[in-house]
């Protein structure tokens, strides 16, 4: 029976120790494809192709806050060498120390001052600059420290929706719009009610934006969406699958952060309360104006902007559980 017991024990370490190097090799061979310029190409006439590189990233000890710029990009018809518009910008701001995070929305026509090409809608950055130029452009407006992102495209996001098996969401209304883009192949047809969605219909879901209120409610539904992929990330099913998700989405994800900081945020995120994000748009209501100067613009208050964000993640409310303001 010890012999028996031992065999068995000599077993069990072997998957152990064999698990955890399939494990590690998939991450390794991820973090090291992610970190290329896959997506979105220095522009020569941007005056610099340098990157940050992962190398050269602010140390981060996984305990104190951290700003992650997550850029949904749109390369359809693409003129612009390599560098297309952000189709959705949201800035993720963690937080080790109270298990949570708070999801801001940028809306797209926010009107800020990109530095070094003066003033112009947000989503106008990348194009400039790159990730590097869209993250000075976010810590600017914001008063936050942004120096990492992560950039994704319609592809890469179908392909994640997918490989967890889809996303279970209560779609709130009938959503129908015919994009002439492609043929067709984007066009939007939701119906109402408790669903689950495949990568196609999660991106019809959060690209939707023909209300009423046009961006506001679609970036309600992409912080919605991401918040509802962050809770099924951590479900044991999921995690099994996490190597073959890896392999999946690599070819559509582009990241400055290191491998030791993504294993630092893959252990925060196991500990996150998912059930209660924060969920923020910018600017809030009440603090931007309408122009005309560049086409329809949001022209934001800076300071009132950047104080909201200051009194969000300081209040003890917000540490205690999440959010969810748009005004």
């Amino acid at each position: 029976m010890k012999r028996m017991g031992k065999r068995i024990l000599v077993l069990l370490l072997f998957c152990l120790v064999a698990a955890t190097g399939y494990y590690g090799y998939a991450f390794y061979q991820f973090s090291q494809g992610i970190q290329q310029p896959n997506l979105v190409e220095p522009n020569p006439s941007a005056g610099s192709s340098e990157w940050t590189k992962a190398a050269e990233l602010p140390h981060w000890d996984g305990k104190d806050r951290v700003n992650i710029l997550l850029m949904g990009v749109d390369r359809r018809g693409n003129r612009n060498s390599g560098l297309p518009r952000s189709d959705s910008m949201m800035l993720v701001s963690l937080d080790p120390e109270h298990k949570r995070f708070d999801l801001f929305s940028i809306l797209r026509d926010t009107y800020v001052e990109i530095p070094g090409y003066g003033e112009s809608r947000i989503n106008a950055a990348v194009v400039n600059g790159g990730p590097e130029l869209a993250m000075k452009t976010v810590s600017k407006f914001t008063g936050l420290p942004v120096d990492r992102y992560v950039i994704t495209d319609f592809e890469g996001f179908k392909a994640l929706i997918d490989t967890i098996g889809g996303v279970e969401l209560d779609v709130e209304k009938n959503m129908y719009y015919h994009d002439p883009t492609d043929k067709g192949r984007y066009d939007i047809n939701l119906k109402k009610g408790l669903q689950k969605l495949d990568g196609d219909k999660a991106l019809q879901y959060v690209r939707f934006r023909h209300d009423a209120t046009s961006d506001y409610t679609r970036t309600e539904r992409q912080r919605k969406l991401f918040a509802a992929v962050a809770k099924q990330m951590r479900q044991g099913t999921t995690l099994i699958q996490l190597p073959t998700i890896l392999k999946e989405v690599t070819p559509y994800i582009q990241t400055n952060i290191s491998s030791m900081d993504m294993l630092k945020l893959s252990a925060l995120g196991l500990q996150l309360d998912t059930d209660h994000p924060g969920n923020h748009q910018l600017p809030p209501m009440g603090m931007f104006r309408e122009s005309h100067r560049a086409g329809s613009v949001l022209v934001p208050d800076v300071a009132k902007v950047q104080n909201y964000i200051k009194e969000i993640l300081e209040s003890p409310e917000s540490q205690e559980k999440g959010t969810t303001s748009t005004t």
